[in-house]
């Protein structure tokens, strides 16, 4: 797995071998930052389920500001860390072993881009994305990877359906948020 544009084009990544990880493929990467391109230039971004940092990693080789990386795995957000060491970006990120859940439910910081990318197996997603929602900064953008045989809803309290793209067995669902909505 490498980052496939911007500042740290063509660095691997280190990912975890053995856990219940997916890396998202190139094509279904290059795809979600298509959508989110004119957004990228100094966002926020927040990663959850982060796993290896690719999604967060490639947001910040793009442009984005800051990133910060969830995971409730130790072992993966050990493997964030020394991926953003080698990439540079480790300055630019923080990243917190955590229960993605419980993240979204705590009172905390808005963000211009949510990616996510939880097990496929999961068992409602649209709720995922409705907690996600939470989080996301009035004009934001949450991308979604699911498989399509369980993606989210197209309509999600809080945010609108912006597009719904398939690569093979994969959606990527980008939602969002209007203006003007944040409490």
């Amino acid at each position: 797995m490498r980052v496939i544009s911007g500042s740290a084009r063509g660095r691997k990544l280190r990912t975890l071998e053995g856990l219940d990880t997916r890396p998202t493929a190139d094509r279904v990467k290059e795809g979600l930052f298509s959508a989110l391109h004119f957004r990228l230039p100094a966002a926020r971004v927040l990663d959850l389920f982060a796993g290896s940092g690719q999604l967060g990693i490639e947001a910040l080789s793009r442009g984005a500001d800051h990133c910060l990386f969830v995971d409730s795995s130790r072992q993966c957000t050990d493997v964030i860390t020394e991926n953003l060491k080698a990439c540079g970006f480790f300055k630019k990120s923080r990243v917190v072993c955590m229960d993605v859940f419980s993240f979204l439910v705590a009172k905390g910081d808005k963000f211009d881009i949510i990616v996510l990318d939880p097990p496929y197996r999961m068992e409602d997603p649209t709720a995922l994305a409705a907690a996600a929602a939470g989080r996301l900064a009035d004009g934001g953008a949450l991308a979604f990877e699911s498989s399509v045989d369980n993606p989210p809803a197209q309509e999600v309290d809080g945010l609108r359906l912006y597009r719904r793209y398939r690569y093979g067995k994969t959606f990527v669902t980008v939602y969002e948020k209007d203006r003007g909505e944040e409490a």
